[in-house]
């Protein structure tokens, strides 16, 4: 009589065919999963990053535009009151005796002043100076832009851009920038860096409004 052979189990031979099949199919499945999660990884930083850059730009420009501080100490020539310096680079949060901050506010890379106008008091408008400070955090890593208006105590703080290279923000004017000829247009180029995107240069650009 023939023994009948049970269908439980694995013969090892078997076994060890299901292992190699297993292993073939593994390593290239886990080199897709693995690509894929990189590739997910880099755009998400790269978004990061352009999303800082879109967003420090918009109120780069904005700032510039308004800069201007005039000196109404001077005289008025055709009916234009002149500027004083209004652009500074490297200042501290005292710079030219016109406070935003404290002596714990890192330098800034470049301090923006201009005029405004409180209309909210009677019967005349009051002058005041609006200071726009662009800081570095003191890692280094952050950029931040610092406002005052009329006060050394600042109205806001905000992080404009992240994982910036420490060292990197650097400023160049269309004229020299601290002249009380005010230059026509200000830039500031900084690098941002991330895990896993490369290195990519950011230029904030800004033109004066011709008052």
């Amino acid at each position: 009589m023939l023994s009948r052979r049970s269908d439980d189990g694995f013969t090892l031979i078997e076994l060890l065919l299901a292992i190699v099949i297993l292993g073939v199919i593994t390593v290239p499945l886990s080199d897709v999963i693995i690509g894929a999660t990189q590739t997910t990884t880099t755009t998400s930083d790269r978004f990061e990053v352009s999303h800082d850059a879109q967003i420090s730009a918009a109120y780069f420009a904005q700032d510039v535009a308004m800069t201007g501080l005039r000196d109404y100490s001077g005289q008025i020539a055709n009916g234009t009151v002149p500027y004083s310096p209004s652009i500074q680079v490297g200042a501290a949060y005292n710079a030219g005796g016109q406070v935003c901050g404290t002596a714990a506010t890192p330098d800034a890379v470049v301090r923006l002043l201009s005029d405004d106008w409180d209309t909210t008091t009677t019967p005349d408008a009051t002058r005041r100076t609006a200071i726009i400070a662009y800081y570095p955090n003191p890692a280094g890593t952050e950029l931040h832009r610092l406002r005052c208006l009329g006060s050394a105590t600042p109205v806001s703080d905000t992080i404009v851009a992240h994982n910036v290279k420490p060292g990197t923000p650097a400023v160049t004017c269309a004229s020299t920038c601290a002249d009380a000829a005010l230059p026509l247009w200000v830039k500031l180029i900084f690098t941002a860096v991330t895990v896993h995107a490369d290195p990519y240069l950011i230029t904030l650009f800004g033109q004066r409004r011709q008052t």
